[in-house]
């Protein structure tokens, strides 16, 4: 009988450790069982397939014979792939993080054999080094302390367990008002790298959910300088290194300041939440730069993400023939071979490309020295050099890809998507938003309860808040752009479900993992974003559309009491939790634009061109024939056509402003009102 047990698992992350000599166990009751049979301590390793350094740790250590020899005698091993099981990472990263630690992956913990945590760390080398202690060695001493000092044992995993333990946000008096919003997103405009955009330092993350902020408070309080920086940000992003100028996509985060260098995975969630930013900012500005990055990026998506049926794949992974970055850097001479000498030449001085490269002597190709775009005559000479690159990229080692389906990454991606859709009068993005929320209803609902993860015709885990959130906002989002009054059944049924088996009166606010989670030991809460937007600050959004839609007052109410919840964490720390700053925005303004269309006529189109022309980010849009089928509680209710032509009411709070007939006007209105001036 084998005694590593991941052979049968889904998860590529999984697999990529099933021929190991570890006697991995996936995570669930049975390991647990396991563990507390045995007496022995839990080692636990979580990571996920497109992460380096949990390859680097994976050769070094798991792959090694002496290694596995001592985790097996000494431990219970269990395996996670923190995306296919958030909440089990979630607690234990918590956990690390409470040690003083600062986090990151491959995960290491060390558990009792009730899952309780007792010490822990990231990526351990085999042998001692970076001032880490080798592996084997650390294993050893862990052994021994569990062996001969159990009170210690006990004493940590109590002090751990007591301090993750999900608690309601610190008391603050007062409540999250205008200027609070309007302060932060200046003091965010401030931290920004003014050089480079993104936040100031040597690593630079998108940071998308803190820029989706700035952006929409930028708007509401004319805070050009705030504007500025998420444009700066965005215009750096587009030209920088972290973007893949041959094959579209983004990359995680970057090594260095400039957006030079990345780490060269490409999550779903990153591309997802920067094609909604750079849509919103392609409103506002009609740069062209923005509008090619995301038709690039779209084209990516639906040429390599999407798994048959529709849904899209979870990652592609940094590394191929064991090096990171392999597939995508070049060498001049490489690029002189498919283009030829002064092609080469003219394309080299647009892509940064020179003999010694401008990293570890290769070339990624950027355009950092110059962000604005070329004359156009120049920019078409371009895109046929790109198009031989990456004609010529494909005979080379891909790197791994993560096929799984994420329910939560799915639902901002289908989001997105269907928001590009609608603003860039693309039928095609809409309909393939449309059938990856069909795959989702397919292969991973059953009743009205979801599923977090699926591959290879399986539906395992279970789902978390954040997949309900983003399913929400996705459902939301198709209702909007295609009218489809079953998206709008599908909000509400998940909201119920969330509420039933998520929320929790005593926190105010939904934990991340459901009532009848049976496997973890706790259910985390918090109202911290992360590289993707909180589930309580989603959920916030959510529930005003759902209000503005329904009529129902306790989705408004549910919504206050989240704000309410955590205004003592939002107090202490604003920028962590800037999900949250969005959703206040919809709580204090709530925006409802309602287009009346005389039936059987097209007369919509010049008021649906005003809507794509700016930004009005979360605003609930609705294109409705009868107005009588409004909320009766909507200010828009009763409201008409006027003499045959359609007309476009905006409301925002309780009233609503004149109609507008024309594109002209009504866009002077959405102006007018999206506004505090």
């Amino acid at each position: 009988m084998t005694r590593n047990r991941l052979a049968d698992e889904t998860s590529p992350y999984l697999l990529q450790h099933k021929d190991n000599p570890v006697h991995w166990w996936a995570w669930g009751e049975e390991a647990l069982a396991q563990a507390r049979k045995t007496g022995k301590p839990i080692l636990l390793s979580v990571g996920y397939s497109a992460c380096h350094w949990c390859h680097v740790m994976a050769h070094e250590s798991f792959e090694d014979e002496d290694t596995a020899s001592v985790m097996n005698e000494l431990f219970v091993n269990i395996k996670v792939d923190r995306e296919e099981r958030p909440d089990v990472d979630t607690i234990y990263m918590t956990a690390l993080h409470s040690l003083g630690e600062q986090g990151g992956w491959p995960l290491t913990m060390f558990l009792t054999p009730e899952a309780a945590p007792f010490w822990g760390g990231t990526y351990f080398p085999k042998m001692p080094a970076h001032g880490r202690p080798g592996f084997i060695q650390l294993m050893r001493e862990i052994s021994r302390i569990y062996r001969e000092e159990p009170e210690k044992v006990a004493s940590n995993a109590e002090a751990i367990t007591g301090t993750i333990a999900p608690r309601a946000g610190a008391s603050a008096t007062g409540e999250i008002t205008e200027g609070l919003l309007a302060d932060a997103a200046s003091k965010i405009a401030g931290l920004v790298d003014a050089e480079n955009g993104g936040l100031r330092g040597m690593n630079k993350f998108p940071q998308s959910p803190l820029f989706a902020f700035a952006w929409r408070a930028g708007l509401r309080y004319a805070q050009q300088p705030t504007l500025d920086a998420v444009l700066l940000t965005l215009r750096h992003i587009c030209q920088g290194g972290i973007y893949d100028h041959l094959g579209g996509g983004f990359a995680r985060y970057t090594v260095e300041a400039r957006w030079l260098v990345p780490h060269f995975e490409k999550m779903l969630y990153d591309n997802a939440q920067l094609l909604d930013l750079l849509t919103e900012a392609w409103r506002e500005t009609q740069e062209p730069l923005f509008k090619i990055r995301v038709e690039e990026t779209i084209s990516w998506l639906l040429r390599e993400m999407t798994v048959q049926g529709g849904g899209f794949a979870s990652s592609l992974d940094a590394d191929s023939e064991g090096e990171e970055g392999k597939f995508y850097v070049w060498s001049s001479a490489e690029i002189e071979t498919v283009l030829g000498e002064d092609d080469a030449a003219f394309f080299a001085a647009a892509y940064d490309v020179t003999p010694q490269g401008n990293w570890e002597g290769n070339t990624i190709l950027n355009r950092l020295g110059a962000l604005e775009l070329r004359a156009e005559q120049d920019e078409r000479r371009l895109a046929g050099f790109r198009a031989k690159l990456l004609e010529a990229r494909a005979s080379r080692v891909r790197p791994g890809f993560d096929d799984k389906v994420l329910a939560d990454w799915n639902g901002l991606m289908i989001t997105a998507l269907a928001r590009a859709g609608f603003i860039f009068d693309r039928d095609d993005w809409t309909d393939a938003a449309a059938a990856a929320y069909a795959f989702i209803l397919r292969h991973m609902k059953t009743g009205n309860r979801l599923y977090h993860s699926w591959r290879e015709g399986q539906a395992k885990a279970p789902a978390s808040a954040s997949d309900y959130a983003n399913m929400i906002s996705a459902a939301l989002a198709l209702f909007s752009v295609t009218g489809n009054s079953a998206r709008l059944d599908d909000a509400l049924a998940w909201a119920a479900i969330l509420d039933e088996f998520y929320w929790s009166d005593e926190l105010a606010g939904y934990t991340l993992a459901a009532s009848d989670t049976t496997d973890i030991i706790q259910r985390p809460f918090s109202g911290h974003d992360d590289a993707t937007p909180n589930p309580n600050g989603v959920m916030v959004s959510n529930l005003i559309s759902l209000w503005l839609l329904s009529g129902e007052e306790a989705y408004r109410d549910r919504a206050r009491s989240i704000i309410d919840g955590f205004t003592g964490e939002i107090a202490k720390n604003p920028y962590g939790h800037t999900s949250l700053l969005s959703g206040a925005l919809d709580l204090i303004a709530p925006a409802h634009i309602v287009v009346a269309v005389p039936k059987g006529s097209d007369g919509a189109a010049p008021l649906a061109n005003s809507l794509r022309r700016l930004s009005l980010p979360r605003a609930t849009i609705q294109f409705v024939e009868d107005m009588a089928g409004l909320a009766p509680s909507s200010p828009a209710h009763g409201k008409t056509a006027r003499d045959g032509k359609a007309a476009a009411y905006v409301c925002v709070g309780q009233t609503c402003a004149p109609p507008a007939t024309d594109a002209e006007m009504f866009g002077e209105t959405l102006k007018q009102r999206r506004s505090l001036r």
